[in-house]
């Protein structure tokens, strides 16, 4: 059981961006890369065979905190874990439920040994603390684990984020530790990943920068940005961390973003993405294409029997007509959502790969500053 392996192949001589090649005992994924967050164990709408055929998903992601209180440890224990519960023989990583439970502010209480928090569902009471957010994503049985962290709302005081920082590190030893006492389960590696915080403080983000790269964990990730912060102090202190963290280990941003927040990153050194959004915006009739941004909702789509978008190899988007997705999602059936929800994923993975081969190709910078206005353009 090898852990993680990560190797650097291309960098662009322009920025920071780069392609690399990062291997689990899961598979092999190539980045920069985007993850479709399968928050209960399915991505919204989409099946695991779309997900691997249609959108090309190389990894997902599952929630540590939804998982725990639905379905539960003991079923996906005798399930063998998330990978047979759900039938997905591919890469999984989990959050640590941190930031699900920072969004429950009016039902957790924050000390030294952890988060009591209120279940959504039925209103019971449960404690994740660094210790027992370990165990039970090596139940999960994610191949990338996060280490519990506190995420500092935005704005947040400087006190507030000075200690909240120095908790995250604390409770990273305590994760750490806890990693190191237990074995990996279900017969493959699982891989611990810490979380830069710090808010947007520029001091408290580098001291927390060079506390996580001290770690010398496989790979490492930034949090607490894209939490309503202005857009362009996200790519402040994103850039800020990355000139930080190791060169030769994997950096995932966490939560962002749009199509362009994601090629505007890779150009900072990122290599890893999630956001719910391609889903999400899709179920709500916002599509995401080669040419721009489309909300199918209006009256001008109504007689478009032009395909989605043309501009890239998915089946879906290919076939289907903006008028014929316009009617379903006006009739709410099924069968709208998934069709958005599809080609939004397959259409930011079909980026991420695209971004990849800019780069190794030497015009990366050139191809993004000319992507990222023609992506934000509403048509």
């Amino acid at each position: 059981m090898a852990s993680l392996q990560f190797e650097l192949q291309y960098t662009d001589s322009h920025s920071k961006a780069r392609a690399a090649k990062m291997i689990t005992d899961h598979g092999e994924i190539q980045t920069p890369i985007f993850m479709p967050v399968g928050t209960v164990g399915s991505v919204k709408t989409i099946t695991q065979q779309q997900l691997k055929n249609d959108v090309k998903a190389k990894i997902i992601l599952g929630n540590t905190y939804h998982l725990f209180l639905r379905p539960g440890l003991e079923t996906l224990e005798a399930a063998g874990g998330l990978h047979s519960f759900m039938g997905w023989d591919r890469p999984i990583l989990t959050d640590s439920g941190g930031y699900q439970v920072f969004s429950l502010a009016n039902n957790r209480k924050i000390n030294e040994e952890g988060v009591i928090f209120q279940s959504h569902i039925d209103g019971s009471k449960h404690l994740f603390t660094p210790e027992n957010v370990v165990d039970t994503q090596r139940i999960i049985g994610a191949d990338i684990m996060m280490a519990f962290d506190e995420c500092p709302p935005y704005p947040s005081d400087y006190g507030y984020a000075k200690k909240s920082m120095e908790l995250t590190h604390r409770w990273l030893d305590r994760c750490i530790h806890r990693l190191n006492e237990t074995p990996d389960k279900y017969g493959y590696s699982q891989n611990l990943f810490p979380i830069v915080q710090g808010s947007t403080y520029k001091d408290l983000r580098i001291a927390s920068s060079e506390w996580v790269a001290s770690k010398n964990t496989p790979g490492n990730a930034i949090g607490g940005l894209s939490v309503g912060e202005p857009i362009e102090m996200m790519y402040e202190f994103t850039a800020l961390c990355c000139d930080i963290l190791p060169v030769q280990k994997p950096r995932y941003l966490m939560g962002v973003g749009t199509p362009w927040n994601i090629l505007e990153c890779i150009a900072l050194g990122i290599d890893m993405f999630d956001c719910v959004m391609p889903t999400r915006n899709g179920r709500n009739a916002m599509l995401f294409t080669t040419q721009g941004v489309i909300n199918i909702d209006n009256k001008k789509w109504e007689k478009d029997f032009s395909v989605l978008d043309d501009g890239f190899d998915c089946e879906v988007s290919n076939y289907y007509s903006k008028a014929y997705l316009r009617h379903l999602i006006k009739a709410k059936e099924m069968l709208g959502l998934t069709i958005a929800s599809i080609h939004n994923l397959a259409f930011y993975l079909w980026l991420v790969k695209q971004a990849r081969e800019h780069i190794i190709a030497g015009d990366f910078s050139q191809w993004k500053a000319e992507m990222v206005v023609r992506l934000q353009h509403r048509l």
